[in-house]
């Protein structure tokens, strides 16, 4: 049986910087991945935005690995020539009863360590998007967007480079052996198996069923895996903001926004729909309701230019009913199984947390 120092489970964002972060710490890494693809699932079925750190309960692992990857994010993003632009956001309050809505949040990210906010009044908010319709809006001039694909290719090409290795098509169906020397089964029907010392399962939307797998893991650190699922419409001709436009959060996430790409091409969504199973429909039936949310900051929207886009699925471990989750990333200190972490629940703003959840991990494994 072949034997290799590092597996890392899933080839998304989270994964490729977890293994560019062991390969330049000078660890064997092999990166196994079930599908054809790098980031084919929530990596790229996303808003691609670099977020600030406005929404997260205070002292939350969400808080402290978005504000330092944040950061991080841009360093690397220019330095390798990823495509990036910082370009703002409003987050809006389109009534009067919703601007607590938006003081809250202010102070919520204050106490974050986010100081760059600032609260606009109506007239403040329409001298710098002339077409927004609200009551008031918060400014985050530390909100862009970025290459979702280039920064996962960055990734790779750099893990590469430091010596790991990766495996498309490869899943995993099996994890025995003992702790700190697993032994991992590939494949249905001509099975392939090696050993590894360390085990990280970076699995993203499948991380739950992943854990499940592994033999030697108590069944009380197996979370129960939820699937919010998000749609986005594409708007065509000429984008009405140069910013990003936010309402308000909801439950289960951050409200139709109006997101950019690098392109300037306008996007409505994510909404919210909790669903059984894994699958990317995009139902265009969704569309008045669409029109509606956006209505609400944008008057002026004509449903004509609104055209199906993309689908995501946000991979949540709580109901709809428990609110937001914190990450979860648990080494040995919490499940007592050597060698192994286990992230779950990273959605937004894992894209943004990429090179910071990386650090966390590899600090995990040096004890």
């Amino acid at each position: 049986m072949d034997e290799v120092e590092c597996v890392v489970v899933g080839a998304g964002v989270i994964g490729l910087a977890i293994a560019r972060a062991l390969a330049l710490a000078g660890r064997e890494v092999l990166v196994v991945e079930q599908e054809l693809a790098i980031g084919t699932h929530s990596s790229s079925r996303n808003s691609e935005v670099i977020h600030a750190g406005i929404y997260y309960a205070p002292d939350s692992l969400q808080s402290r690995v978005c504000l330092s990857g944040r950061n991080q994010l841009y360093a690397y993003a220019e330095t390798r020539h990823v495509p990036f632009r910082r370009c703002g956001k409003l987050i809006v309050a389109v009534e009067d009863n919703e601007v607590a809505k938006l003081e809250e949040l202010s102070a919520r990210a204050k106490s974050n360590g986010v100081d760059d906010l600032r609260m606009l009044d109506a007239a403040e908010a329409k001298r710098l998007e002339p077409d927004l319709t609200c009551a008031a809006a918060l400014l985050s001039p530390s909100t862009g967007i970025v290459d979702s694909h280039a920064l996962m290719l960055s990734y790779r090409g750099e893990a590469e480079a430091a010596g790991a290795m990766i495996a498309l098509g490869s899943r995993l169906m099996r994890v025995g052996g003992r702790p700190g020397t697993f032994e991992l089964t590939f494949g249905q029907v001509d099975s392939v198996s090696i050993r590894a010392a360390v085990l990280i399962n970076a699995a993203g939307l499948y991380a739950c069923a992943v854990a499940s797998t592994i033999e030697c893991l108590p069944p009380a650190f197996v979370p129960q895996p939820y699937f919010a699922r998000g749609i986005y419409f594409v708007l065509s001709g000429r984008a009405p903001f140069s910013r990003l436009i936010y309402p308000v959060p909801v439950a289960g996430g951050l409200g139709t926004h109006l997101t950019l790409d690098l392109g300037g091409q306008a996007r409505f969504g994510p909404d919210v729909e909790w669903v059984k199973n894994i699958e990317y429909t995009v139902d265009e039936a969704r569309l008045p309701n669409f029109v509606q949310a956006i209505q609400r900051y944008w008057s002026n929207v004509d449903p004509a230019r609104l055209h199906a886009g993309y689908a995501g699925i946000r991979p949540k471990i709580a109901p709809a009913s428990a609110g937001n989750q914190d990450f979860r990333i648990e080494g040995s200190e919490t499940h007592g199984v050597e060698g192994l972490v286990n992230l779950f629940g990273i959605e937004s703003p894992g894209l943004t947390s990429s090179l910071a959840i990386a650090e966390h991990v590899v600090e995990l494994l040096a004890g």
